[in-house]
């Protein structure tokens, strides 16, 4: 390989993930998860069968087992002795910290379990939680988890109406919120769209109680009998709660990610295989030692990342770990780098929109900052281009820390393919092989296996694994349909094109389908255009997923006006522009808000009515327009590119 980075020996030597973990889940694959499952987690009682696969696709791990979840996160590293260690040094965007030890996680979590209990939580009920990067976010997640109760954590960014549709498809009864989020150094609101959500006028809402944290001290409208403050009622519990253990199947989350239909799908995973796969892929692929590394991942606790690499896994192995509330450039550019120097931070997972960003800003903003202390990099989200994984390792990493390119999904709930950093040779770009215990395959369009380099095919796992998705909440068929029925039941369809190079490394493409991924966030071209339709100026759209080098992919708009709305364009095309994008924003969250809307006076389609959205892409991507024969006007491109150059 003329381009790869082998690990150095004192790495090797110490590294939690080593080659033999291949050979054992090759040998024997169900005792390697039973193995990992006993080493890494505590179970009130022990498994009697590691997988049962009789249902599928519908799976059961760790099946006879029980545990609870929270007692895994944090009542047995106080148990052990580790009370004084640190889990969380909590940063907040304005420099206000705290510190917080596993002792005083223990004290937060069990207030807030007994607070819920107190407002008619109980086992198998659904909680809403929509909060910014707070400690109390982390604290409300254990408590669902030790209650038995499965949490809805709903990005803090997405809209009221967004939230809507998650409440009531969860048929959530509490919601958590704050008063608002401090985002670029002003206080935005959030208690605001927590109302608007349950007052949305089409049905009755299932929720019953609203709980906030007072961050902002914005002023709020209450509802009396449903609104309760957080420092009143959490504050005044008993900070010790006995906790139950659940079944290994029982469920821990939902957490709503994009389809292709437009309606979010609420994945949702149960507790043991998903505990199990968290701990031991955060210990292996990054490499966590918690008696001595300080770990940091910056996603947000509303996304998959957050909740498998900030709550689950980090906790379950006892880590010591930084949690930042505001944006990269608040108050300045270097706030990262001055992070990771104040806290000796030695292990950072983000996403390669950051990392391409902070390219943009310049070498010299890290360059001021000591970041010797960091020793693995990790990256996540997308694929990350080569050049921006080089920029990484030579100006954040030293030029010597391994970075760790991974792959997985909200579905997959863990780590799925990944170098492992003590073992593989590097290689810019590729998230390289499946991680031991894994097994994946590329297929072409006839759902055949093949190796040759550079052809591009369509990524399937090939075997069940632990922290799998156990169905879509509330829908069975959609479940078999989504991910099963593509190659047929032997293999699930992750939705994603990928290819060998050849030293048979993986090399992810990118979506295949109508969901695009948006600064690591997989958002769906039916939601965008959806939204874009209800805007009374707009008859039709059709919205893709452009090539944007620093988002990864960005949302362009073709959108057809109604008939006045059109003599409005002619008028005044940039305000209605921007009104479009605007609605977006409202509609489904500032992260969907189209780059472009391109007003145009027909849409490209075939003699059945399908919208051919490889044509729009070629126009968004700037190339040229590839073939229209199959187009019921073939002239129409012609008519799109040319309204588009006047």
């Amino acid at each position: 390989m003329s381009d790869s980075y082998a690990p150095s020996p004192e790495l090797t030597a110490q590294a939690n993930g080593q080659a033999d973990l291949f050979d054992q889940a090759e040998d024997d694959f169900e005792g390697f998860w039973a193995a990992q499952a006993r080493e890494r987690i505590t179970w009130s009682k022990d498994f009697d069968q590691t997988l049962d696969w009789s249902g599928a696709p519908f799976a059961k791990w760790f099946v006879g087992g029980e545990l609870n979840a929270s007692v895994n996160c944090v009542d047995r590293h106080v148990d052990a002795g580790n009370g004084e260690r640190v889990a969380i040094h909590f940063e907040g965007e304005g420099g206000d910290t705290r510190t917080i030890t596993y002792a005083d996680l223990q004290r937060e979590v069990a207030k807030t379990a007994n607070a819920l209990v107190e407002l008619g939580v109980g086992t198998g009920d659904r909680v809403a939680i929509y909060l910014p990067m707070i400690p109390e976010a982390v604290f409300a997640m254990l408590a669902c988890a030790r209650l038995g109760a499965p949490h809805s954590v709903v990005f803090g960014g997405f809209s009221a109406e967004a939230l809507h549709t998650r409440i009531a498809d969860a048929d959530a009864r509490v919601v958590i919120t704050a008063d608002g989020q401090f985002r670029r150094g002003k206080p935005a609101p959030l208690k605001a769209a927590v109302d608007a959500a349950i007052d949305h006028g089409d049905d009755e809402s299932p929720v019953e109680k609203v709980l906030v944290v007072q961050r902002t001290k914005g002023d709020v409208e209450w509802t009396e009998g449903r609104d309760v403050w957080w420092h009143e009622l959490v504050e005044r519990q008993a900070d010790t709660h006995e906790a139950q253990a659940f079944d290994s199947e029982h469920p821990l989350f939902i957490l709503y990610t994009s389809g292709t239909t437009g309606k979010p799908k609420g994945i949702f995973h149960t507790t043991g295989g998903y505990l199990t796969q968290a701990a031991y892929t955060n210990s292996v692929v990054h490499d966590l030692h918690p008696e001595t590394d300080v770990y940091w991942c910056t996603a947000d606790i509303g996304w998959v990342t957050g909740h498998s690499y900030i709550v689950y896994g980090p906790l379950a192995n006892g880590a010591t770990q930084v949690i930042y509330e505001g944006t990269p450039d608040t108050p300045h550019q270097g706030r990262w780098w001055e992070i990771v120097q104040k806290y000796g931070v030695s292990i950072l997972y983000t996403a390669p929109t950051a990392i391409r960003t902070f390219m943009k800003w310049g070498d010299d903003i890290p360059a001021r900052y000591d970041l010797s202390s960091l020793r693995v990099l990790g990256s996540v989200g997308e694929p990350i281009n080569p050049e921006a994984w080089r920029w990484y390792r030579e100006h954040i990493g030293g030029g010597s820390a391994p970075i760790v390119d991974t792959w997985w999904q909200t579905e997959t709930g863990a780590i799925m393919i990944s170098p492992l950093p003590g073992v593989t040779s590097l290689e810019p770009g590729s998230a390289q092989r499946p991680i031991p215990g894994i097994s994946a395959e590329i297929l072409d369009d006839e759902g055949k296996p093949f190796t040759e380099p550079e052809k591009v095919g369509y990524l399937v796992l090939t075997k069940p694994w632990p922290s799998m998705l156990r169905g879509i909440w509330g829908d069975e068929e959609r479940y078999k349909e989504t991910y099963w029925s593509r190659f047929g039941p032997k293999y699930y369809f992750a939705g994603d094109g990928a290819k060998y190079d050849e030293d048979g490394n993986i090399w992810l493409l990118g979506r295949v389908d109508d969901v695009m991924n948006v600064s690591g966030h997989r958002l769906s071209t039916a939601e965008i255009e959806s939204a874009l339709v209800s805007h009374p100026a707009v008859a039709e759209a059709a919205v893709v997923g452009a090539n944007d080098e620093t988002t990864g992919q960005a949302p362009v708009a073709f959108v057809i006006l109604r008939g006045d709305a059109a003599q409005r364009a002619e008028e005044e095309g940039d305000a209605l522009v921007q009104e479009l994008r605007n609605h977006v924003g409202t509609e489904i969250g500032p992260i969907a808000k189209p780059r472009q809307v391109l007003v145009v006076p027909e849409l490209p389609k075939t003699r059945s009515g399908k919208i051919m959205r490889r044509l729009l892409k070629d126009v968004a991507e700037n190339r040229e327009v590839g073939d229209v024969t199959t187009l019921a006007d073939s002239s129409v491109m012609g008519q799109i590119q040319d309204g588009l150059k006047k």
